[in-house]
């Protein structure tokens, strides 16, 4: 689950075409939703009775369950096909999706290694480059591995010196990693194969002999159900039995730890950093040139910690007692907690990386939910602020330690994504600064840098960025909180009440909602509607303490935040209750489910995506035991209280009238189970006031051979935004 969802998006406009008539001339249409077969479970949780009249939703192969979604479909294509102006959004859409993606190059020897998606590819491309002036050339292309575009590259991670690439592909949007080698010069695949390697994380030993990598549980080798969590460290050796690869670390851990693995420049230090929800981290290292296990190094206590290497130094950033992260430094040889020294302090911007490239520490930072760059020298030292284009997001970087080239990608809602490279060989001079007083005058040396330079860019030539404006407002939430809002529009759109707005927010596991390049978004925007994106707590706009205060007991934080957003939007005229439009995904479906059941009076519609609904059971789904740190379970007798307070699945009210709801969700989601969909939608439609309304309707929608999000193709994403937007206009009242 992560931070970020993302908008939705769709294509095969001509199976759209034919199903429009299709619906229009099948009298056999349905004349309303499915009614779902009820047949009550009643549980005693925590000493409270609760009843779930669609238990028997949450299994996908229960044959009910499959009627059921088979009449959902139908019913919800007979009221979107039909809508004026689909075509239209279909054909903008098809085209706004040719809009390419680019990512920044890593650096490995000789090479470069970029991913790039062009035109109607479905999926990016890892192409190789050797030497910075070299041609590009295709090394693993997954867009000829299914005639569907289904496969998804998930992963990749270079040898020290470019002459493998691990990478880890999943069918159907699954994440379910398949790891392979292939070699840089030839693109030869190796024979190596390792399954069950889903978020993998790899560290090459720098012979390129093998490397250390993170793997989940074959089924057996676990209680049924967990082999998605008791992930551990093995070591492979190249041409080996992945089978006999012998276990370096996590027997015993936690079933919901999740390690990852980096190696010292010199590949004698071994770090693994164990992820524990969203609040804690813990540091092993274990010095590979004896035969000692890892130890821990950092307190036990709840902060979050990384590190990175330079020559027998560790450097570390975390938020221990300080919840806008710090950097320390400890010698590789004793590196015990009570052995770091402070070296970068904490500042009123959030420190979200620091990492040693080019012998320097580079720091990407957030402020007020915009992107900052920094260089220190390994003293601490802030050396430059690399200039950026303007407000916005660094969305990934490229370096190494011993290399003066550094990458990042940089895009905002207005400037398509960009990849920069900045030469971090600094100018040195000597600048005087000269007083009245002579005894005030003195020397200081300052390091100047070249400029930056623009090393690729997507094309939009669909589009003009120019015609857009960005402001970033703020607003006061219900306990006097200060939010900070982002709103998108035409410039000099008139504040009139009435335009369409389609506000968004996330609210949690410390992700930030920074400014984005949305494709999608332009046709909203082209039609008069404005997009609106609220900072909320539960994210890491403002640090751990943001986070914190949006988790857990203080969930309804987030809602709050959300609300007095959608209130601030009617108060300085945007727009009114009759043109409010909310969109979500994941843990932002499930904000998108409290709005439902909190103030169903103060939206006309809303889209809510792969959502969390039920939150009495979710912890028993897919992954979802991993996210108990975060929104607690109601398993725990001091957690109930909160969770069921919001719950929205046990929030529906009998007779109330609803916005107008799609529920999209996906068939093969292996993060958010689409059961909660099922059932909230279900639920819903037979109790809500307008549950069969066919002017306000609660419609769900599910794609097949798709997951969370990840790794989607081009074409179920202009499928999907088809259907969303077509929703929207016709609910809106905006003409397509």
């Amino acid at each position: 689950m992560t931070g970020g969802f993302r908008l939705l998006a769709f294509f095969i406009f001509v199976l759209t075409g034919a199903a429009v008539m299709v619906w229009a001339a099948d009298a056999s249409a349905p004349s309303g939703p499915p009614k779902a077969k009820v047949a009550p479970v009643e549980d005693t949780v925590q000493g409270h009775k609760i009843v779930d009249p669609y238990r028997y939703l949450e299994n996908g192969d229960d044959p009910d369950t499959k009627q059921y979604v088979e009449q959902e479909l139908a019913y919800t294509r007979s009221m979107l096909d039909p809508l004026p102006g689909r075509d239209r959004i279909n054909a903008r859409l098809s085209q706004l999706l040719t809009i390419g993606t680019i990512g920044a190059p890593q650096i490995g020897g000789k090479y470069y290694f970029y991913t790039r998606r062009e035109g109607t590819q479905n999926q990016p491309v890892l192409y190789v480059r050797e030497g910075l002036q070299g041609n590009d050339r295709v090394l693993v292309d997954v867009n000829k591995m299914s005639s569907d575009g289904t496969v998804a590259l998930d992963w990749w991670f270079p040898t020290d010196d470019g002459k493998y690439v691990a990478y880890g592909t999943s069918p159907n949007g699954s994440e379910e990693s398949t790891l392979r080698l292939v070699e840089s010069a030839t693109g030869k695949l190796l024979p190596d194969t390792i399954e069950r390697t889903r978020f993998a994380s790899v560290a090459w030993k720098k012979d390129n002999s093998g490397f250390y990598y993170t793997r989940h549980p074959k089924k057996g080798d676990v209680p049924a159900g967990e082999e998605v969590y008791h992930v551990k460290v093995f070591y492979h050796g190249l041409g080996s039995d992945p089978a006999q690869d012998p276990l370096i670390f996590g027997e015993g851990r936690k079933a919901q730890d999740i390690p990852g693995v980096s190696l010292s420049e010199d590949g004698r230090w071994l770090l693994i950093t164990v992820f524990q929800g969203w609040t804690k981290s813990e540091l092993y290292l274990q010095d590979l040139s004896s035969k000692n296990p890892p130890v821990e190094i950092t307190t036990g206590k709840e902060f979050l910690y990384s590190g990175d290497f330079l020559k027998g130094k560790l450097y570390i950033t975390s938020n221990e007692d300080s919840p806008r992260y710090r950097v320390f430094v400890a010698d590789t040889n004793t590196p015990k907690r009570e052995n770091w020294k402070e070296l970068i302090p904490q500042s009123d911007a959030v420190l979200q990386s620091a990492s040693v490239t080019g012998g320097k520490l580079f720091a990407q930072y957030e402020h007020n939910a915009s992107s900052e760059l920094k260089i220190f020298n390994l003293d601490g030292k802030n050396l430059y602020d690399i200039p950026l284009p303007t407000i916005g997001t660094v969305f990934a970087t490229g370096g190494k330690w011993d290399s003066n080239e550094l990458f990042f990608g940089f895009q905002s809602y207005t400037v398509p994504p960009s990849i920069y490279r900045f030469d971090l060989t600094p100018v040195d001079h000597k600048v005087t600064f000269v007083d009245k007083d002579p005894k005030n005058n003195k020397n200081l040396d300052l390091a100047t840098f070249r400029p930056l330079e623009l090393w690729a860019k997507v094309d939009a030539p669909s589009i003009d960025p120019s015609a857009f404006e960005v402001q970033q407002v703020w607003y006061q939430s219900k306990d006097g909180t200060r939010i900070p809002m982002f709103i998108v529009s035409k410039k000099g759109i008139e504040k009139n009440g009435k335009n369409p707005v389609l506000l968004t927010g996330y609210g949690g596991f410390n992700v930030s909602e920074t400014p984005t390049f949305s494709r999608s978004m332009y046709l909203w925007m082209e039609h008069g509607g404005i997009y609106a994106v609220a900072n909320l707590r539960g994210g890491a706009e403002f640090g751990e303490d943001w986070h914190r205060a949006g988790m857990l007991d203080k969930k309804q934080n987030v809602f709050d935040d959300f609300i007095s957003a959608a209130e601030y939007l009617i108060e300085q005229k945007y727009t009114d209750k009759d043109h409010l439009s909310i969109l979500g995904g994941s843990n932002g479906g499930l904000l998108m489910g409290a709005m439902i059941t909190q103030r169903p009076d103060l939206f006309r519609a809303v889209v809510c995506a792969v959502p969390l609904l039920d939150m009495l059971r979710y912890q028993n789904f897919q992954i979802a035991k991993l996210w108990i740190p975060e929104y607690g379970s109601a398993e725990d007798p001091k957690q109930f209280d909160f969770i069921y307070a919001y719950s929205p699945y046990h929030h529906v009210k009998a007779g109330q009238e609803y916005p107008a709801i799609l529920f999209m969700t996906a068939d093969t989601d292996t993060r958010v189970d689409p059961m909660h969909a099922k059932k909230m939608a279900a639920l819903m439609q037979a109790e809500a006031k307008n549950g069969a309304s066919k002017d306000k309707p609660i419609l769900l929608r599910i794609e097949t051979k798709a997951g969370h999000g990840q790794g989607k193709p081009v074409t179920k994403q202009i499928e999907e935004n088809t259907d969303m937007y077509s929703f929207l206009f016709w609910q809106l009242g905006v003409k397509p």
